[in-house]
């Protein structure tokens, strides 16, 4: 069976056939994110050591770091991603002992992320282009790392699911020949939004059947990219991933968190219920309130992508016994308990005299 195998200084993840799926918690990134890219350009790194903690413990296995911030002072990634990229990861594997992802489309944000990274890290990525892979390739033997390669070359992304099968075929082959073994490539076949390709799902998990029978590899994703745009991702979320586990894939890139409920989220809802006529007890916390009216909860726990995982690893026997799923499903404390609720209050509702 293929194996990839993926080190912290303390810790070891094994993506393959016969593993529970490796989750790879992909929060550590400043794209999109306004606030997180100001304030790793300011220097501060609070949000990076909470999305650390948070991720792993909802249960991510790995953990992508992406240091690709745009700089206002100063534009050229090429100058400013390597010393934030080494910066980033000897934080975060200063605060958690999972295996790390280094991800970023700078080359020298990469050797910098692996001259600094303790283990045996995940490199994230090569592409098919040859420029691309004649750069990645020898970072890749040099640091004897796996690799995601990504099913992509000087075309672009294509529709067609063959020819993102013969550019991971490519990439397999030219691993190859710089002395890099096949399970040391872990194969993203690229999903598509099924909500602007309605054969996407369809595309992917054929894909990654062929990837596995024929190239013999591990595969990841960009789980939520097949949701993109339309209602409820989760529901989509939840029903792709244990249909991609049964496919062959192994690992994904993904948000193994719920986040906690907004405050401003609390206030709309609130103002609802007391239109309603609705009366709640006087004493009621925060935590209780958005567990009675579903709004989920104050604190961060795993999202329910986490639980179709387990459920599947599970079915599959890839938890022998069920003890990660039991373990899974232990009650919580009890609202209120830790400190969920309005300043003052110690949680819970509280016996009146």
């Amino acid at each position: 069976m293929t194996q990839t195998i993926v080190e912290s200084k303390t810790k070891t993840a094994i993506i393959g056939f016969d593993q529970p799926f490796c989750v790879i918690g992909e929060r550590i990134n400043p794209t999109g994110r306004k606030k997180l890219a100001a304030e790793l350009e300011a220097g501060d790194f609070s949000t990076v050591e909470k999305d650390a903690l948070a991720q792993v413990a909802a249960g991510a296995t790995v953990l992508d770091v992406n240091a690709g911030v745009v700089y206002n002072s100063n534009p050229d990634p090429n100058q400013t991603e390597p010393p934030l990229m080494r910066k980033m990861i000897e934080m975060v594997q200063g605060l958690v002992d999972v295996p790390l992802c280094i991800d970023s489309s700078v080359p020298g944000a990469l050797e910098a992320g692996l001259e600094v990274c303790e283990g045996r890290p995940l490199l994230n990525s090569v592409t098919g282009e040859e420029e691309r892979l004649e750069e990645i390739l020898p970072l890749v033997k040099k640091f004897n790392v796996p690799v995601v390669a990504i099913s992509n070359d000087d075309t672009g992304i294509s529709e067609d699911p063959d020819v993102r099968f013969a550019v991971a075929k490519k990439i397999v082959e030219r691993a190859a020949d710089f002395g890099i073994p096949a399970h040391d490539v872990v194969v993203d076949p690229l999903v598509m939004p099924v909500g602007a390709m309605a054969t996407a799902g369809l595309q992917v998990l054929a894909l990654v059947r062929r990837l596995r029978e024929e190239l013999g590899v591990n595969t990841t994703c960009g789980a939520s990219n097949i949701s993109f745009g339309l209602p409820n991702r989760h529901g989509i979320n939840n029903a792709f991933l244990p249909m991609a586990m049964g496919a062959g894939m192994t690992s994904a890139i993904m948000n193994p968190v719920a986040l906690p409920v907004k405050m401003s989220e609390m206030e709309a809802k609130r103002a609802a219920v007391a239109e309603a006529g609705i009366i709640l007890p006087e004493d009621m916390d925060d935590e209780s309130f958005c567990q009675l009216f579903g709004l989920g909860s104050t604190k961060s726990r795993p999202g329910k992508e986490m639980e179709a995982i387990r459920a599947a690893n599970f079915l599959t026997n890839n938890d022998p016994h069920g003890g990660e799923w039991i373990r899974f499903n232990k009650p919580p404390e009890a609202a209120g308990d830790g400190g969920g609720g309005r300043r003052g209050r110690s949680g819970g509702r509280r016996r009146r005299a």
